[in-house]
C-alpha cells in the first residue's frame, strides 16, 4: 500500500523511470522483467522484479538483489529517485 492505503499491482509500475537528469532509465515491463540502462550503457542491469503493496523486490540475472518503494508516484529504488516518464498515449 502506499501512504493513501492504496496497493499498487504491477499494471501501476510498468512504463519507464528515470532519474531527474536523465542519467539512469529503468523500464519496468508487463512481464516481470527490468531493463535498467545507465547514460550510453544500455541494459547495464537486467532481471525481474515483483510488486507487494507499494514495495519492490528486485533480482538482477547476474544474483544481486535490490528493493524499492513508491511513494507518492515517485520510485525509490536503493539510493535513487526515479519519476514515470510520461508516454505519448497520457
Amino acid at each position: 500500500m502506499d501512504r493513501s492505503g492504496t496497493t499498487i499491482d504491477r499494471a501501476d509500475v510498468i512504463g519507464m523511470w528515470v532519474t531527474s537528469d536523465g542519467f539512469i532509465r529503468q523500464e519496468l515491463r508487463a512481464d516481470g522483467r527490468y531493463d535498467e540502462a545507465r547514460g550510453t550503457r544500455i541494459s547495464a542491469y537486467t532481471g525481474r522484479y515483483s510488486v507487494t503493496g507499494s514495495h519492490l523486490d528486485y533480482v538482477d540475472d547476474t544474483g544481486f538483489t535490490a528493493t524499492g518503494d513508491i511513494r507518492d508516484g515517485v520510485l525509490y529504488h536503493e539510493h535513487l529517485v526515479l519519476y514515470r516518464e510520461a508516454t505519448s498515449h497520457e
